[in-house]
């Protein structure tokens, strides 16, 4: 495989990546914006479950998307750079 095939496929799946993680951030606004009613019938630790997830859940969510894609975007940058030097 060529540079040029390794570097379409890094960006191929990186955009992916992204795609996802942004689709999975929007969801978890949306959902703890558009749901809040229902939920605060629910409650957790004494809290209403929308109280919860728009101050502690959401939050958690957001850091876990970060972490997600630094560990998956570390993973693709050093397959694609083992994938471009070149063979002794």
């Amino acid at each position: 495989m060529d540079k040029t095939q390794i570097r379409a496929r890094h960006w191929e799946r990186t955009r992916r990546l992204t795609a996802i993680l942004l689709l999975a951030w929007l969801a978890t606004g949306f959902c703890a914006a558009f749901f809040a009613r229902e939920l605060a019938g629910l409650s957790v630790f004494g809290w209403p479950l929308s109280f919860y997830l728009a101050a502690q859940g959401a939050s958690l969510v957001y850091l876990t998307i970060l972490a997600v894609y630094a560990w998956r975007m570390r993973k693709l940058d050093r397959a694609a750079a083992a994938a471009t030097e070149p063979r002794a």
